[in-house]
C-alpha cells in the first residue's frame, strides 16, 4: 500500500515580514495555500526571554486544519529552539523527540513519527563547520531507532548547491526544490528535503505567491511524496 503526502518547510522569520510587520494571520495564510499534509517551522518562537510563539497556537487551531505537535517546556513557545510542526487533523502522531544540536550558537531538531513517515524538522547554524556536527548529531539520534521512512526538512543554511550535505549524502538523497531566499530576490536554496531511499519524491517546488513573497525573508518549499 502506497501513501501519498505533501511536505512543506517555511521559516517563519517569527511572522515578520519584509514590511517589518509582525502579522500571524498573513503566515498562517502562506502555509494553508500550501494544502501541505506536514509542515515543517523554522524560527516560529521569538527568541527573547521565555521564547513566546509568534505563530499563537490559538490561531493555528481556530482558523487551519492543522494540529501542533507539543513540542513545548515552557508553556509559551510553540516549538523546540524555533523549530515546530503541523500536522493535518488525523494524522496520528508518536514518539517525539527533542534533540539538543551542537554549535556556537542554540540550535536543535524535532523528531518524530507522523502516520507512515519518519520526520526531522531542522534549522542548522550559520557557520558549515557547525552544520556538519549538526548532521552528524542528528544521524547518530536516528541510527538507534527503528527503520522507516524518513525526511528531514528544514532551513539548512547552506549557500553552497554542491558542499556541505556530505554527512547526509552517504545515507539520503539531498533534493533543494528551488531557489528560496531572499523572498525578494531569491538567490540561494536555504530549504530543503532530505530523503531516505524508500521515500519517492513525485514533485517539489518554492512557493512564489505574492503573499509568501511578503511574509518573511524565506519563501516556503513543497514536495508531494509516496511512501510503501
Amino acid at each position: 500500500m502506497k501513501h501519498n503526502l505533501r511536505l512543506a518547510s517555511y521559516n517563519l522569520r517569527k511572522c515578520v515580514g519584509l514590511d517589518r510587520r509582525r502579522t500571524p494571520s498573513r503566515s498562517l495564510e502562506v502555509i494553508n495555500s500550501l494544502r501541505a499534509d506536514i509542515v515543517a517551522l523554522q524560527e516560529a518562537d521569538r527568541r527573547l526571554g521565555k521564547r513566546p510563539a509568534a505563530l499563537p497556537r490559538g490561531l493555528i487551531e481556530s482558523d487551519s486544519d492543522f494540529t501542533p505537535i507539543d513540542l513545548d517546556e515552557t508553556g509559551v513557545s510553540l516549538g523546540w529552539h524555533g523549530n515546530a510542526i503541523l500536522v493535518r487533523r488525523g494524522l496520528k502522531v508518536r514518539n517525539v523527540q527533542r534533540l539538543s544540536l551542537p554549535g556556537l550558537e542554540p540550535r536543535g531538531a524535532v523528531i518524530a513519527q507522523i502516520g507512515p513517515l519518519r520526520l526531522v524538522a531542522v534549522h542548522l547554524g550559520l557557520i558549515r563547520r557547525y552544520r556538519l556536527e549538526q548532521m552528524a548529531a542528528i544521524l547518530a539520534a536516528l541510527a538507534p531507532l527503528d527503520a522507516m521512512p524518513t525526511v528531514i526538512a528544514g532551513d539548512f543554511n547552506e549557500w553552497s548547491p554542491a558542499r556541505g550535505m556530505e554527512p547526509l549524502k552517504a545515507q539520503f538523497t539531498v533534493h533543494a526544490p528551488g531557489l528560496s531566499f531572499h523572498a525578494a530576490r531569491p538567490v540561494a536554496a536555504l530549504d530543503r528535503f532530505v530523503l531516505s531511499p524508500d521515500v519517492h519524491l513525485k514533485s517539489a517546488g518554492v512557493n512564489k505567491s505574492k503573499c509568501a513573497r511578503r511574509a518573511s525573508d524565506h519563501l516556503p518549499i513543497w514536495a508531494d511524496v509516496s511512501i510503501k
